[in-house]
């Protein structure tokens, strides 16, 4: 039953995105766009400093594609909540959603697996153009460990997007701290440079954010080739942040709920 009502909502989305078909020909192109641009920024840059800095036989153009695409998955993990419930509540299918027996996790899972299934194409389609045009390495490859990682980066990042989402619900407008987040992640969490280039005190706090975690594990096994030993740190301290923050963060999302029922203020604008 769950599954059935996750798969419909899934089947809406897609109905909704086959009518903006030129988008996502210009997504495309929009991706290739990036991928060239750090192609061509990774040639300026690379010094044997830098170098020594990356992954063993990577570059810095391998190193800030993988960092690249992370920066969709970290907007998407954030935000595809928050453009779930304004979707729904200018749609006026809000409260219609919020007062049926389906449970909220399965409602807010329902709504937002369309953006993550997207943003899983979008990291494919980035490395197709690294590899087709601008030759990111793909010879040590451990799939199944970017498989892992990818799932619990998710994971560990859903709890962000269900508290925006639980503040918009309240407040309604979006959530400040997003922002914080977003920021603090693009500067200490080894996005576009090596964390270990960081001072101390800012290593330190890169180690208290996902995705620091994310992006270590994913170059790990995209660019290192590790095996799933060498990936279980950067998972289990994933899994760890998601087993904190998805309970509390629906536990919180309820309660906004509630309280908006009882206020009456659920789909104000």
């Amino acid at each position: 039953m769950a599954l059935r009502k996750i798969l419909a909502f899934f089947s809406r989305d897609i109905a909704i995105a086959k009518t903006y078909r030129g988008a996502f020909v210009l997504e495309l192109f929009e991706a290739l766009f990036g991928v060239a641009s750090f192609y061509y920024l990774s040639r300026f840059v690379e010094s044997p400093q830098l170098r020594s800095a990356l992954p063993q036989n990577s570059s810095y153009f391998a190193f800030a594609l993988v960092g690249f695409a992370f920066f969709d998955y970290l907007s998407v993990s954030i935000n595809a909540f928050d453009s779930s419930i304004e979707s729904a509540r200018q749609n006026r299918t809000l409260e219609a959603l919020l007062v049926t027996q389906t449970p909220l996790w399965l409602i807010l899972a329902g709504s937002t697996i369309y953006p993550f299934a997207l943003f899983a194409i979008r990291m494919v389609v980035y490395i197709a153009w690294g590899v087709f045009l601008f030759g990111f390495p793909l010879q040590s490859v451990n799939w199944l460990g970017a498989a892992l990682v990818l799932v619990a980066s998710i994971l560990s990042l859903v709890g962000f997007g269900v508290f925006s989402a639980a503040y918009l619900i309240l407040f309604k407008r979006g959530n400040p701290a997003k922002w914080f987040i977003i920021g603090l992640s693009g500067l200490v969490g080894g996005l576009m440079y090596p964390i270990s280039i960081l001072p101390r005190p800012l290593q330190i706090l890169a180690r208290l954010i996902p995705v620091s975690y994310s992006l270590e594990g994913m170059r790990a096994a995209l660019l290192g080739g590790s095996g799933l030993r060498e990936l279980a740190p950067s998972i289990g301290a994933l899994l760890l942040f998601a087993g904190v923050l998805i309970p509390t963060s629906f536990g919180f999302f309820a309660w906004a709920v509630r309280r908006t029922k009882i206020t009456g203020t659920l789909t104000h604008l």
